[in-house]
């Protein structure tokens, strides 16, 4: 375990919500993570990929390349070492591709999804180069960090827990939308079964900090520096 490990949070779109979605004209937001660590940087999601005629014309998306996320972090597409997908939908993957040769870390569970028709755009998975690195379960990588199972929003959605010097962070990508649902005060998106135990184990961490893939609040247990 490393208490040198760091989270660096990576705006990489914006977005409308479709017609179709509960969230129907509200702006949404996609978030990926780097996670420092003394032998690399993880790359926690990937956000949107290059345009795309259906995405775009349901989601309008405002994409920020992952170049220009990484070089306001300090960092480049040559310091990334490896990749996990919390899931294979459009909007955690389709930078996917940038990373060919390096080990992009995903549930067996959610290999196998995302192989039917409309679940993902194949092509931001399935690219040349692409080294997916299959797990089952919770699985450490790395300096205490760890891929956590949190299958329900799909099913072999993962988390990520990462030891730091302030105290555990959990990345929870899409298996708590936002930090008012983490704390309580807004509806689950979701109440699956599958939902409700993912949503639970990760609050049962007590983690100092959580990060989520469409929200640009932070749950602290310290009053909120933002970001």
């Amino acid at each position: 375990m490393s208490p040198s490990n760091r989270v660096l949070p990576l705006r990489l779109a914006e977005f409308r919500y479709p017609t179709e979605h509960p969230r129907h004209g509200a702006a949404g937001v996609v978030y990926g993570y780097v996670v420092r660590s003394p032998h690399g940087c993880l790359l926690f999601d990937t956000g949107i990929g290059p345009p795309h005629p259906e995405i775009d014309a349901y989601y309008a998306p405002r994409r920020v390349p992952l170049d220009r996320a990484l070089r306001d972090q300090g960092l480049g597409l040559d310091d990334v070492t490896a990749v996990a997908n919390s899931h294979l939908h459009f909007d955690h993957c389709g930078g996917n591709a940038r990373f060919p040769g390096l080990p992009i870390y995903v549930q067996r569970r959610e290999r196998e999804a995302a192989r039917a028709p409309n679940y993902t755009v194949r092509e931001w998975v399935d690219f040349p180069g692409a080294d997916y690195r299959v797990v089952e379960g919770d699985v450490e990588i790395g300096d205490g960090i760890r891929l956590l199972d949190t299958r329900g929003h799909t099913p072999g959605h993962q988390s990520l827990s990462v030891p730091t010097e302030s105290g555990l962070t959990v990345l929870a990508g899409h298996a708590i939308f936002s930090a008012a649902e983490y704390r309580g005060r807004a509806v689950p998106e979701s109440s699956t079964d599958e939902d409700r135990r993912s949503a639970e184990r990760l609050r049962a961490l007590d983690p100092a900090r959580v990060y989520f893939s469409h929200d640009d609040d932070v749950y602290d247990r310290a009053p909120s520096r933002g970001r």
